[in-house]
């Protein structure tokens, strides 16, 4: 289904005051990024106990896959590339061979080896034009996440050739925040939100929704407060990509931060893409996913999963929608 372009595709929660319950909200910056933990108790002293668990458990996420950390395992990996594999904990272990697993599913769309370019393209403000094709081309033996061994019975992972680097910027905070809810759920929150900068995972019923979920605005970046439409959601999460934050303009074309790791270079014909579905670290993902692959083969691709519903606001401003979508128009 296709409609006019209206808004860019950005997601807010809308929290309303509960009646029976006390809803209890918490920001804070983790991982590069603002965390909003909202939690519905009945007791605000249960819910702020719980939110602080799931601050704990980000941060305990991030000392593990962060490359910002000189000592994570995602770090020591990267500094072993190409020297020897690298003995990792279960959580770690199992978090790359779903990364490798994905990236699989996506043809490479998602690829957590497209951390190989780091360096080559900054999104940070400091890069006024855009790398040679010549270094570029240098980089690309360096990804492909078919490269990476990993040893089941001894829980290693190896990257053979020097410089090979794994990155987890585009799975990491939704593997975060499911690990957060985890542990909030643990301590008694049945509804609640982890909103991990932009990336939201809704679990349980808003007081202030007849009918149960969430009620999720689907807003104007440029007019926040604004909503075009709405979608209910329980129990799922919902991310979106774009590239309206990070990015610079050069000669007249805009160089976006989510990189296609098949090429080097950025993906183009998208604005932005929302994933929907039950797991926060598979959105996380496939909004990446969708992105890089485009409207076509992305929603095809959207359409052979079960549970999933994806948006692309392609170039050309044209709102595309995965079949079993259901939004509410403003």
């Amino acid at each position: 289904m296709k409609n006019p372009l209206l808004f860019f595709c950005c997601l807010i929660p809308i929290l309303l005051p509960a009646r029976a319950d006390t809803t209890v909200i918490v920001a804070t910056k983790l991982m590069g990024s603002r965390f909003v933990f909202t939690a519905v108790h009945g007791n605000a002293d249960s819910a702020l106990a719980a939110i602080n668990a799931g601050i704990t458990e980000v941060a305990r996420v991030e000392a593990l896959i962060s490359t910002w950390q000189p000592g994570s395992e995602a770090s020591a990996v990267n500094r072993a590339a190409g020297i020897a594999p690298v003995q990792l904990s279960e959580e770690t272990f199992g978090l790359i061979r779903r990364c490798l697993r994905v990236a699989e599913l996506t043809g490479g769309a998602f690829d957590p080896t497209f951390a190989a370019y780091d360096g080559l393209w900054r999104f940070d403000g400091s890069m006024s034009a855009p790398p040679s094709d010549s270094a570029i081309q240098q980089r690309l033996p360096l990804a492909g996440w078919q490269k990476v061994q990993c040893d089941t019975a001894r829980h290693t992972v190896f990257l053979p050739l020097y410089g090979m680097k794994l990155g987890f910027g585009a799975i990491g905070k939704g593997y975060a925040a499911e690990r957060a809810k985890a542990v909030m759920v643990q301590a008694g929150i049945r509804s609640g939100i982890v909103n991990a900068g932009g990336d939201l995972l809704c679990w349980g019923d808003d007081p202030e929704v007849a009918g149960g979920g969430w009620n999720i605005a689907i807003a104007n970046p440029r007019q926040r407060e604004k909503a075009m439409a709405w979608v209910r959601v329980k129990n799922q999460a919902i991310v979106t990509s774009g590239n309206y934050e990070k990015f610079f303009d050069w000669q007249g074309r805009r160089y976006a931060h989510i990189l296609d790791p098949r090429t080097g270079h950025p993906a183009e014909g998208v604005l932005s893409t929302t994933v929907i579905c039950p797991n926060a670290e598979l959105a996380d993902a496939l909004a990446t996913a969708l992105f890089v692959l485009g409207p076509t083969d992305g929603l095809a691709l959207i359409g052979q999963l079960n549970g999933v519903e994806g948006i692309v606001i392609t170039a050309l401003e044209e709102i595309k929608i995965s079949d079993n979508l259901q939004l509410q128009w403003e």
